[in-house]
């Protein structure tokens, strides 16, 4: 691909927007100079073409049967019928790469775009055995926390065809929950595999931060991104996790490997004598619904039922954790998600400049479908960005060793932390028609809990602690860093206890 040097306008107008106050006839001198240095980038462009990876072909189709709302396209891609997920189905939310199958994600921005390349967490998956039935639908941008905004209309919850399945990993939740598919992959900035996994009574684990490689999922900020395993129990999950993490060497946050027996081998350990602190901030919020956190409360006696010595424990720095994040996500997502073409610069690991052109050409000629959350994220968001030039999002960076402190200081003393997943219950979907405020107030209204620990970067599993009104309500368990297999073991040992977890009724999807 040819660089088409810069017309005279082209340079008044750059020189313009930086305000170089360079004249006509300086700018003509410089263009020769321009037009020279350019030549660099055909270079470029010629030798990635020799790694590039080839034209990928697959077979994929339209959902021909789609209640929820949650499948964007369905396929049958299979590598080796032996391995540790052998006839094991799984969707693939639709911000990770399927190489040869359409990728959206949630966005008329992103339409059309096909990759060439499987994500790291595809290729392992396949590897060991699974079959990928089909791309689930995310939310518009991966930027809402219910189930409302993605460019191809609602996904409905299995429990409540009425109410949201939570999002972003929206279509991941609810066909799990449905048992449309056995394991789903999901991706969690804010809550977004907690979140969905809460909401429609399923496991969904939030990895260690770096544990599992993001190469090859859309991101939004480099910080934020994760991806993890939303099953219906926990054994599933422990063992998705087993397959997908470890580094690729593609992906500069990778921190490692869990060492010594497999996470699914961590599951026969008693969790007898593990100490649960009970945390006084994840109570209580103004949004709560009582019923919640009492639901929660009870799944902790049964814990505490178990051996578990749980006692309640505070964290103040727990309420400022949302505020951090939301200067993070929202100037990050801004300078990343956006302004970056989803992958910014200075970054260490992979790119897909495919993907960095054909979404980074859309939104610059239709920005008007960016979703009303984006929106938003790009009016707060620039405006402080052009006002303190990034000085706020340098105070939020400063603040999360502080702030990751205050839960390791907890969890020198507790194994693990437990909390409602989120404080409300699955709340209705709104109509198409519906004003801004409850557009957006339905989209952002759950997190309190969840995205400080993508800030963090704790390991976090949301599991079923039972049903309120008729629906389900998230216990969500916090560990240590790459001790994800502690914060498996108490949510196994749990699941147990109960005798496994509520299914969708019959009838009610």
């Amino acid at each position: 691909m040819t660089v088409q040097p810069p017309e005279s306008e082209d340079l008044e107008n750059i020189s313009a927007t930086y305000g170089l106050g360079l004249s006509t006839s300086e700018l003509a001198e410089f263009a020769p100079h321009v037009k020279d240095l350019l030549t660099s980038w055909d270079v470029v462009a010629e030798l990635h073409g020799e790694i590039a990876p080839p034209t990928v072909t697959r077979a994929w189709a339209q959902p021909a049967d789609n209640p929820l709302g949650a499948w964007y396209v369905t396929c049958n891609i299979t590598s080796t019928g032996v391995g540790p997920l052998a006839g094991r189905t799984v969707g693939i939310k639709d911000n990770i790469a399927v190489a040869g199958v359409p990728m959206m994600n949630g966005s008329a921005l992103v339409e059309g775009y096909v990759p060439n390349r499987d994500a790291t967490v595809v290729a392992r998956l396949l590897a060991a055995g699974a079959t990928v039935t089909g791309k689930t639908v995310c939310e518009d941008l991966c930027f809402s926390g219910a189930s409302h905004t993605a460019a191809t209309g609602p996904v409905r919850n299995p429990w409540d065809l009425t109410r949201t399945s939570g999002g972003s990993s929206s279509g991941s939740a609810a066909l799990v929950s449905s048992g449309a598919v056995d394991l789903a992959i999901g991706g969690d900035q804010g809550g977004s595999v907690r979140l969905p996994a809460a909401f429609t009574g399923i496991v969904g684990h939030k990895p260690t931060h770096g544990l599992v490689p993001y190469t090859g999922a859309f991101p939004i900020e480099q910080s934020l991104d994760h991806l993890g395993p939303m099953t219906r129990t926990v054994a599933d999950a422990a063992l998705v996790l087993d397959v997908i993490s470890g580094p690729d060497g593609l992906d500069p946050r990778q921190r490692g490997k869990h060492h010594g027996p497999t996470l699914t081998d961590e599951l026969t350990r008693p969790a007898t004598g593990l100490r649960v602190g009970v945390l006084a901030e994840g109570f209580g919020h103004p949004e709560s619904v009582p019923g919640v956190d009492a639901a929660v409360r009870d799944a902790i006696d049964v814990l505490r039922a178990e051996g578990m010595l749980c006692e309640q424990v505070s964290v103040p720095w727990h309420r400022h954790g949302k505020q951090i994040w939301d200067v993070i996500a929202v100037e990050g997502g801004t300078a990343q998600m956006v302004d970056g073409n989803a992958y910014g610069r200075n970054w260490q690991g992979w790119y897909d400049p495919a993907l960095i052109e054909h979404y980074g050409s859309r939104r610059h000629s239709n920005g008007s479908s960016f979703p009303d959350t984006v929106k938003l994220v790009l009016l707060a968001g620039r405006h402080t960005l052009d006002r303190h030039h990034g000085a706020h999002y340098a105070k939020a960076r400063n603040l999360v060793p502080r702030l990751r402190a205050a839960y390791d200081e907890a969890l020198s003393r507790f194994d693990v932390l437990v909390m409602p997943t989120t404080p409300i219950l699955a709340s209705p979907i709104p109509g198409s028609d519906a004003p801004l405020e409850e557009y957006l107030a339905r989209a952002l209204e759950m997190m309190a809990n969840t995205a400080t620990f993508d800030v963090t970067g704790h390991p976090a599993c949301s599991v079923p602690a039972g049903l309120v009104d008729g629906l389900p309500v998230g216990m969500m368990i916090v560990g240590r860093h790459l001790d994800d297999a502690t914060v498996l073991r108490v949510a196994h040992t749990f699941e147990q206890a109960r005798g496994g977890f509520p299914t969708v009724p019959d009838g009610a999807s």
